[in-house]
C-alpha cells in the first residue's frame, strides 16, 4: 500500500482519495489549534500560498493525542484554523496519529520514516514530505518550522 491508495474524511465530511494528488508534493502534518506551537499554521499557509501554484499541497489532520490540545468538534476546529489563523489548506477530520485507533495512513508514514526518537509521533506539528510519486522523502520534528523546509519543498518540485 503506498500514499495514494489511501482516502480520508474532509474536516467537513466529504471523502478526499489520495490519487488526486498524483504528481504532487504533498506535506502532511499533524495540527493542534490549541497548541504551543500553532503559530505554525501561519507557516504552512504561507508555503501553501507560494507554492500551491507549482504543485504543493498543504494536509492538516488535527488529532487530541497530546495534552488534550484539540478538544473541539471538526467544526470548531475548521473554524479556529480560519479565523486564528487564515487557513485555506485542506484540513481533515480528527484523527489519532499513534496507537490501537490511529489512521493508517500515519501507520504508513511512519513505518516510511521514523523519527529522531523513534516511530511514533512525539508531539503536534510532525510533518512529513511527500515526493510527486507518493514516496516519503522526509519526515521533521514539531520544532522546525515550516519556513525552514522551503528548500526541501523546492528540490521535491523541481524532481
Amino acid at each position: 500500500m503506498g500514499f495514494y491508495d489511501f482516502s480520508m474524511p474532509l474536516i467537513h465530511g466529504e471523502e478526499k482519495v489520495f490519487k488526486d494528488y498524483a504528481g504532487h508534493v504533498v506535506l502532511v502534518v499533524n495540527t493542534a489549534t490549541k497548541c504551543g506551537l500553532a503559530g505554525q499554521f501561519e507557516g504552512l499557509e504561507k508555503l501553501h500560498q507560494a507554492y500551491q501554484a507549482q504543485g504543493l499541497n498543504v494536509l492538516g489532520f488535527p488529532s487530541n493525542q497530546f495534552k488534550n490540545q484539540e478538544p473541539g468538534s471538526n467544526e470548531d476546529v475548521a473554524k479556529a484554523c480560519e479565523i486564528n489563523f487564515g487557513v485555506t489548506f485542506p484540513l481533515f477530520a480528527k484523527i489519532d496519529v499513534n496507537g490501537e485507533n490511529e489512521a493508517p495512513l500515519y501507520t504508513f508514514l511512519k513505518a516510511e520514516k521514523k523519527g529522531l526518537l523513534g516511530r511514533d509521533i512525539k508531539w503536534n506539528f510532525t510533518k512529513f514530505l511527500i515526493g510527486k510519486d507518493g514516496t516519503v522523502l522526509k519526515r521533521y520534528a514539531p520544532q522546525v518550522a515550516p519556513e525552514k523546509i522551503t528548500s526541501d519543498i523546492e528540490k521535491a518540485l523541481a524532481a
